[in-house]
């Protein structure tokens, strides 16, 4: 029935996925993990007409970028568009607590107006922290960890998406799982931020707003 439901959905318009990807002079990061989760979205509507996404990444020669791969799906097949843009990180220091008990973003879709919308509440912080059911899920921008001094690095359990660094570092035993509350952040004494961009990227001194 779910199959049946989303194959629906793709006509007789189409859905747009994206993978952010790392490059920096002319070396693309993590490209097996990208593929790995762009094939994964196109069998979950039904699609099997695989593409090598190496075969359309033409890095710059220097400098550090973040590569768009936009991917739109037309029923049973679908086509692909790549874009190079100079990669800033954003200085992150502080978290606005949100809360969204509907909220999904289980594909990496180009339809973000749901966290656009909640992000205009972080206020004077950086960025805003997702709340759904009463359990942490993610930045705007990224999946989250936190550091236990009794269990080390662990992220929530169920965010809204499995990014491919936040699988990574789990796959490696860096990370642990976990359903967090929102009344447990007080308890941990690190943070992190975790996308394709940025790795791990830790915190000092981050606040986080309830």
């Amino acid at each position: 029935m779910q199959r049946k439901m989303e194959e629906t959905e793709l006509s007789p318009t189409y859905l747009e996925f994206f993978e952010t990807i790392k490059i920096e002079n002319a070396q693309v990061f993590y490209l097996s993990c990208h593929q790995k989760r762009y094939e994964s979205v196109l069998r979950s509507f039904g699609v099997y007409e695989y593409k090598n996404l190496k075969d359309y990444i033409d890095p710059p020669a220097k400098g550090l970028y973040r590569c768009r791969l936009v991917y739109k799906l037309h029923k049973k097949t679908h086509s692909i568009d790549v874009a190079y843009i100079p990669y800033k990180k954003k200085d992150i220091q502080s978290l606005q607590v949100v809360y969204d008990d509907t909220i999904e973003y289980r594909y990496k879709s180009t339809n973000r107006d749901r966290i656009n919308k909640l992000f205009l509440a972080k206020g004077r912080c950086d960025d805003i922290l997702i709340v759904k059911n009463s359990l942490v899920t993610d930045t705007s921008i990224a999946n989250i960890a936190f550091y236990d001094d009794a269990k080390g690095w662990i992220t929530p359990k169920n965010p809204l998406l499995k990014g491919t660094t936040r699988e990574r570092l789990l796959k490696e035993g860096f990370l642990s799982e976990k359903d967090i509350e929102v009344q447990e952040l007080q308890h941990f004494s690190k943070t992190a931020l975790l996308n394709a961009m940025i790795g791990c990227d830790v915190i000092k001194g981050c606040q986080i707003l309830l």
